[in-house]
């Protein structure tokens, strides 16, 4: 686990924003947004890298929601943070979320946490075990999607699902759009990032930029390098101060 951060650049209060991404390439990604220099800082398990110019630390964390909570859940123990935001890059849903698109999390959904039974799929809200969707707050998702068309960046919005197995059939693909209606894009980590923060009481988010279509896997198609570049504007373009302080607003 590896993460970005440097000196201390306080937002509101003196609240940061943690950044969760699940490898290096999409660390380093978001650190080209944003102001240049980074400091590391130790965190168990792993490293912080916090931004110089910006109230911003960023997480790579690993792969899937168990290693992005837990390093969620390590960072906010041992740093003050007002915002966490899941972000990398994903599969997107056609034709709502295209290859090259930028998604902000309407919902944040554990679309595989639950049990199979003869009806079909039950997750584990309706099992009576917990929540299998967190909502970020409407104002913060709306303030980001207005920053980001304002630097020319359309940002799709719509349920990101948070998946154990990345889909590779057409036939997944189509019962999780039927399941979960306007799903935009399908990422491994994101729910595990707001369980973990939603513990400590701090708003999440989540963005991501769409590398691949959902469906079946053809890896020779997918465009990682056009969705990191696209990481790093939507990183450049956000707000950061004004994000945390709308998260603050509650």
């Amino acid at each position: 686990m590896s993460a970005h951060v440097a000196e201390e650049q306080p937002g509101p209060s003196g609240a940061r924003l943690l950044v969760v991404v699940a490898v290096p390439a999409e660390a380093e990604a978001v650190l080209r947004g944003l102001p240049e220099g980074a400091a590391d800082l130790p965190l168990p398990g792993g490293t912080l890298h916090r931004c110089a110019g910006a109230p911003v630390d960023v997480l790579a964390a690993g792969v899937g929601p168990a290693a992005a909570a837990a390093g969620t859940a390590a960072a906010l123990a041992s740093h003050r943070y007002g915002l966490v935001a899941s972000a990398g890059i994903a599969g997107g849903f056609a034709p709502h979320a295209p290859v090259g698109a930028t998604v902000l999390a309407g919902a944040i959904v554990a679309a595989d946490l639950g049990a199979e039974t003869p009806e079909g799929f039950a997750d584990v809200t309706e099992l009576g075990f917990g929540t299998a969707r967190h909502t970020p707050p409407p104002g913060l998702v709306a303030l980001a999607a207005r920053a980001l068309a304002a630097h020319s960046v359309e940002a799709v919005t719509g349920p990101v699902l948070t998946v154990s197995t990345v889909t590779g059939s057409a036939e997944r693909a189509a019962e999780l759009a039927s399941r979960h209606p306007g799903a935009a894009a399908e990422a491994m980590e994101g729910f595990g990032v707001a369980e973990a923060a939603a513990r400590f009481g701090v708003p999440a988010f989540e963005l991501r930029t769409v590398s691949n279509p959902v469906g079946p896997r053809d890896r020779a198609a997918w465009r990682i390098g056009e969705a990191l570049a696209a990481l790093g504007r939507a990183f450049a373009a956000l707000p950061v101060r004004e994000l945390i302080e709308e998260a603050g607003r509650g």
